[in-house]
């Protein structure tokens, strides 16, 4: 290549980049800082965030599923009919008509599946490291309801093949929701568009699934992603830290407008940290998380070429499985509304979310945090295991030891 297509193709790039390829440590800083995507990172990161067994990489994980689920998403929305019996007729388009059409919806299918698991071990990771706490109180509470955004975008996505599986999942889980005091018949007819699941029903979730709840989950990931980016991440690599009226930072003060006193609280801040224990994000983060996304991508592709996505005969409203499960996600819920419906579907799922809520805000201290299983804090770890070994066994004994009637069945008989 001449020295002058050379220039040409420089010039190319560096009006994309503005920094052009870093080679030095300061090119690299200014590619972190200066890129629209890139610069949610610091230019600098501790090493204990590059340990792969710190976060195991989860909130990363969470995000390139979502990112899969999108493109996924946009590309199946133009060949599904939100309208029945036409969107069952849309789903077997995909699997016989549209080229590569069944592994496009494989692979939606097995992300969004896998999204609501790893944001769950995403939230069970950063309980048991205790990264909840000051000054990441407010981005735990984003994360729950980035949890219950995630299972809600499964949930409403559930219906939308349209099938007998669809069908009677999304019939269980409105019924659960209706068990709630006073204001269940009213979600249940806000969900269904009526009294029974029909067209309203699938274009409602069809508008929750591909633009409410969508834009809502987008909205929340930036702004967990910038309060991660503000707050910085807890480890052992990271300063304890320290009240900043007793470091002598910022003392407390008060400062009056007019009728109204405003106290400036201490708060807590962090040490500055040693650069010797900091790396440049490109290329040491930047390079590992290209390859988790490429593991990722890889993964849900042979997933989805070796694993069909379900598909059972056309929603028939007058054949009534035996027994009817809700989606896997709820099948915990839907045991507990076997032994009582109040307690099962209103009650606990509704102390187990403000509990979650409430958790950073009355565990204050900051004793063990950032440290896999402190011993600081192993009554707070021992009873949210229980509750998560809980809920897990519960989703289990759904899935597989629950027959007809919901009777007791052994799966390997």
């Amino acid at each position: 290549m001449s020295k002058r297509m050379a220039d040409w193709f420089n010039g190319v790039w560096r009006s994309v980049s503005r920094v052009g390829w870093p080679v030095t440590d300061k090119d690299r800083a200014a590619a972190m800082i200066s890129s629209l995507f890139l610069h949610i990172h610091a230019a600098r990161v501790s090493r204990h965030v590059l340990k792969p067994t710190f976060t195991f990489a989860l909130g990363l994980i969470s995000g390139i599923l979502f990112l899969v689920l999108s493109v996924t998403g946009l590309a199946l929305m133009l060949y599904y009919v939100p309208y029945p019996p036409e969107a069952y007729r849309s789903m077997k388009d995909l699997q016989f008509v549209v080229t590569f059409g069944i592994v496009l919806r494989n692979m939606h299918r097995w992300s969004a599946h896998a999204m609501v698991g790893v944001v769950f071990l995403h939230m069970c990771r950063v309980f048991w490291t205790g990264s909840y706490k000051a000054p990441r109180e407010f981005n735990w509470v984003v994360g729950v309801l980035l949890l219950l955004l995630t299972i809600a975008l499964s949930f409403t996505g559930y219906l939308l093949p349209w099938d007998q599986l669809a069908y009677w999942a999304i019939t269980v889980g409105t019924n659960i929701a209706a068990y709630a005091p006073m204001v269940g018949d009213q979600v249940k007819s806000l969900l269904l568009g009526g009294h029974m699941i029909g067209p309203m029903t699938l274009l409602r979730f069809y508008v929750l699934h591909c633009v409410i709840l969508p834009l809502a989950m987008l909205l929340l990931i930036s702004l967990h992603v910038w309060r991660v980016r503000k707050d910085g991440l807890s480890g052992a690599g990271v300063a304890a830290p320290v009240v900043e009226e007793q470091a002598g930072v910022f003392p407390a003060s008060t400062k009056t407008y007019g009728l109204m006193s405003l106290t400036r609280r201490p708060r807590a801040s962090v040490v500055a940290r040693d650069p010797n224990e900091e790396v440049f994000a490109w290329p040491h983060l930047l390079y590992r998380e290209i390859a988790v996304a490429l593991v990722v991508i890889i993964v849900l592709h042979v997933v989805s070429l070796i694993f069909m996505a379900p598909l059972e005969e056309i929603a028939d409203p007058t054949r009534t499985p035996n027994p009817a499960k809700a989606p896997w996600y709820f099948l915990g819920l839907q045991e507990l509304v076997h032994y009582s419906a109040l307690i099962g579907g209103v009650i606990v799922p509704t102390l187990l979310v403000l509990a979650l809520l409430m958790v950073p805000y009355i565990d204050r201290g900051t004793a063990g945090s950032g440290r896999w299983f402190a011993p600081e804090r192993r009554l707070a770890n021992s009873v949210f295991t229980a509750l998560a070994v809980v809920l897990v066994v519960l989703t289990i004994i759904g899935t597989f030891f629950r027959g007809a009637n919901w009777a007791w069945v052994w799966p390997w008989k």
